[in-house]
């Protein structure tokens, strides 16, 4: 007989988990004995919500759930904005949450929300054990759903007398499995579709961000010669220094790329979800558009694709190179002066010398102090847009934005993740002054476990991004502005080294030197937004209807 806090913690081990994330409480006390004895890591952190961002990203860089743990009551609720983030942004994530006996308990209600019914629209899975016999099926169907395509969010409550009960059952092994591949004449009329368009365009959505896909996307560009440009949430797939790179829609309309967009008589989105904030507006009638996915398209106002090949991406992608060919009659000349004038606007403002940093200046000197596979954690604010789209990544998972769930505070936990994921890389968190004080508690996380981990402050003393839309709809300024602490001596007091530059040509050197001292550093960096209303909504609009 087994303890079945004991099989449980069998069974996670069995999946391959390495590290939990979490907070346990008095309903975790067997289970978190079962851990001290294992081969897995606990990583304590300072609040539950952080814990489920970094078990998310663990997910989303390495493909297998990250794991994370709370009590239950106000430990478990904690956990639910997290798993919106892992369920929206397709990150394979376990919580593992505790209750009281649910056999017999002499404390009322106390503590007690229905955890379960709570997870079920924001989970892919969500079960309660009643027996510690059904542990070794319902955690293996846990890591199942939670790792196949669409990968997302899956919750096992794990009341305190199962976890202390006996058990014989014996763990259930994965089994082999693999995605089935697209049909083959959905195949034969995309690339029918392709081969005769004129102006064919190549998006890369977040789907496509697998190692495999990207391999096969990258020959299938070099082969045939089709420009190809990235939604956000898939950028770095192909390395965007390639001369057929066109930009990232970081905007949904009236950037440079979408002038590329209304060109194009043929669009394959290779890996698009209608979750993520729309890259471009379809309108009925203008073009063919393909949909690649594990899944067939889910159909939006401005998402109805005509040609749908559902199945494995890089299998089709592989197809595609295989039957096609570059066309005599295809024409990318509108594409290649789209390109050269998004290079030109990328540089413009790189070197801009005034201080407070504009965003522009700061995503050049980041990307400059950043080698090819570091890894950037953006947190959700105004700079988000400027880095998704002057931000070029040479690799997939370089730069972690989300564009689901978009929400604040996860800039922090995720670059903690990052770095225990990925410990011969730098990893520099991006985050706001209102998102990173959401989470700014982490800070002692990461100097307890003595991370080398560099953190910006984008400072503006407002809720930048809202401010900005209040401004562009011409309402008076009201409720956006904030208090900070002194970043520098709120840093220090965990233990972290603070840092403020003084000019803008202090930035640069000042970040160099925190990426490479070990140890926990925080710069505070005043960020100006007062032309960026201006530049989004007039200059760039104007400067790409120029084109012709």
């Amino acid at each position: 007989m087994t303890k079945a806090s004991d099989l449980f913690v069998a069974a996670l081990e069995a999946e391959g988990v390495e590290i939990v994330f979490g907070i346990p409480g008095e309903e975790n006390l067997d289970l978190l004995e079962s851990l001290r004895t294992s081969r897995i890591r606990l990583v304590l952190t300072r609040h539950e919500q952080a814990a489920g961002f970094m078990a998310a990203t663990y997910g989303r860089i390495t493909g297998k759930a990250g794991v994370c743990l709370s009590t239950l009551g106000p430990g478990a609720t904690n956990l639910v904005t997290a798993a919106a983030y892992a369920q929206l942004g397709a990150m394979p994530m376990l919580m593992i949450t505790g209750q009281k006996p649910i056999k017999t308990s002499r404390q009322g209600h106390f503590q007690i929300v229905d955890v379960v019914d709570t997870m079920r629209p924001l989970t892919k899975y969500t079960r309660q054990i009643v027996s510690a016999d059904a542990i070794p099926a319902r955690v293996r169907e846990a890591f199942r759903r939670a790792e196949e395509e669409r990968p997302g969010a899956t919750h096992l409550e794990l009341p305190q007398d199962i976890a202390g009960d006996e058990t014989a059952a014996k763990l259930i092994p994965a089994s082999y499995s693999r995605r089935p591949v697209a049909d083959l004449k959905a195949i034969e009329r995309a690339v029918d579709a392709i081969r005769q368009s004129r102006h064919p365009l190549l998006m890369i959505g977040a789907a496509a961000n697998r190692k495999t896909t990207a391999h096969q996307l990258r020959a299938l560009v070099d082969a045939l010669g089709i420009p190809f440009f990235t939604t956000q949430m898939g950028k770095g797939v192909i390395d965007e220094l390639h001369p057929l790179w066109l930009g990232n829609a970081a905007l949904s309309d009236h950037d440079f790329v979408h002038r590329a967009i209304d060109a194009a008589d043929c669009i394959v989105n290779v890996g698009h979800d209608v979750i993520e904030k729309p890259p471009f507006f379809m309108r009925e009638g203008r073009r063919t558009v393909i949909h690649v996915n594990y899944a067939g398209a889910e159909v939006d106002a401005v998402y109805f694709p005509q040609i749908e090949v559902v199945g494995d991406i890089a299998h089709t992608i592989w197809q595609f190179t295989e039957r096609l060919g570059p066309q005599p009659h295809w024409d990318f000349a509108f594409f290649d002066r789209v390109r050269a004038e998004l290079l030109s606007h990328l540089a413009d403002r790189t070197g801009d010398d005034r201080f407070p940093l504009v965003a522009q200046r700061l995503v050049a000197d980041v990307r400059a102090a950043m080698g090819e596979r570091d890894v950037v954690c953006l947190d959700n604010g105004l700079y988000k847009l400027w880095f998704a789209r002057g931000y070029r990544c040479r690799e997939p998972n370089t730069l972690l934005l989300d564009n689901a769930l978009a929400t604040m505070g996860a800039g922090l936990p995720s670059a903690i993740a990052a770095r225990l994921v990925c410990p011969d890389r730098k990893v520099l968190a991006v985050c706001g002054d209102g998102g990173f004080m959401m989470n700014s508690q982490e800070l002692e996380t990461a100097v307890r476990l003595g991370l080398d981990l560099t953190v910006l402050v984008l400072r503006d003393d407002a809720y930048g991004m809202i401010k900005w839309k209040q401004a562009h709809e011409r309402y008076p300024s009201f409720g956006m502005d904030l208090g900070n602490p002194d970043f520098v001596e709120y840093s220090r007091s965990y233990g972290a080294r603070g840092h403020r530059p003084g000019s803008a040509d202090e930035f640069a050197p000042l970040l160099r030197h925190a990426l490479d001292t070990p140890g926990v550093d925080v710069i505070e960096v005043p960020i100006d937004y007062d032309d960026d209303d201006r530049l989004l909504n007039d200059e760039i609009p104007r400067l790409s209807a120029a084109l012709d």
